[in-house]
């Protein structure tokens, strides 16, 4: 009898890779002073989905060609768990350790593009500025993310799973 892989195990493993390479962006990004860039957010995206394929084809492969829509959709979400965990906990201990002052860059950023849109007054720009500063601490900062990352990922799971589910003909084999 052929031992089905782990979808856990496979989860931490994809989840790592996805997590270090998110970081690495991350880190990327902060370092040229781009966070909030919004015309780089889809790379995170195209990486989000790449590491979930590639989680689901690893699971496929060991699985003998075969992963129904629940273990795709269970090990992608998983996956993305592991890597928001990992990403959160690097933004929440850059942004509080090694460079305090990228919240408040941000929240300059916000400001600016806010004043230059022209369609709101002054008191509704800082009602949105108390708004963005409000959730800025980093313990909160991290819960939204780990959060984000796992809805996110359970989205684009049911949208990757039933792409690349492939059921056995013979349930009995």
């Amino acid at each position: 009898m052929i031992e089905n892989p782990s979808t856990a195990r496979l989860a931490l493993k994809w989840g790592a890779i996805l997590g270090a390479a998110l970081i690495a962006y991350t880190l990327v990004l902060y370092l040229t002073d781009n966070v909030g860039n919004s015309k780089l957010g889809f790379i995170s995206i195209i990486m989000s989905v790449a590491g979930l394929v590639l989680a689901m084809r690893d699971f496929r492969t060991l699985n003998g060609g075969y992963m129904t829509y629940g273990e795709g959709v269970s090990l992608g979400t998983l996956t993305a768990a592991v890597s928001g965990l990992l990403s959160s906990l690097f933004q929440a201990f850059y942004t509080t350790l090694i460079d305090p002052t990228i919240m408040t860059r941000m929240a300059d950023k916000a400001r600016v593009q806010l004043e230059e849109t022209g369609k709101l007054t002054d008191e509704q720009i800082e009602q949105q500025m108390s708004f963005v500063t409000m959730f800025q601490s980093p313990g909160i900062t991290f819960a939204f993310g780990v959060i984000a990352s796992v809805i996110f990922g359970l989205l684009l799971s049911l949208i990757i799973a039933a792409i690349m589910k492939k059921n056995k003909t013979d349930p009995f084999a």
